[in-house]
């Protein structure tokens, strides 16, 4: 990873909200270019709160590119990063990840399973 990401991405977890926002905010800006860095971030980020930062960013690139990536986050282990990729995918407007969220209706966490069902009525794959 890139080191202005590396730092950026720590400091999301900074407890200084306007420090978090700002790192958040920079990353955001550079959206596409940031996705390798970013992807890097989901990979390999112990913190779920790290993993969770990378897909909702990911989300936001608007890039078809970061489809596969939030789709694989489909299955993290914690439930607040498959919700979230849920939604992600909904802003990437990923119509070929329908199967996968109508799987995700299904998951024992019902944040996911509420967020799976939106995402699948956005993209006109019924909930």
């Amino acid at each position: 990873m890139r080191p202005r990401y590396a730092d950026l991405f720590q400091a999301l977890l900074d407890p200084d909200d306007a420090r978090s926002d700002a790192a958040f905010d920079a990353i955001l800006f550079d959206r596409t270019d940031a996705l390798p860095d970013i992807e890097e971030a989901y990979r390999t980020a112990p913190e779920a709160a790290l993993r969770f930062y990378a897909i909702q960013l990911a989300g936001f690139t608007e890039s078809d590119a970061a489809i596969p990536l939030v789709m694989s986050a489909l299955a993290d282990p914690d439930p607040s990063v498959r919700a979230e990729a849920c939604r992600a995918l909904e802003d990437l407007r990923a119509r070929d990840a329908v199967d996968l969220l109508k799987a995700r209706t299904t998951d024992l966490d019902p944040t996911v399973r509420r967020a799976a069902r939106e995402a699948l009525a956005a993209l006109g794959g019924r909930s």
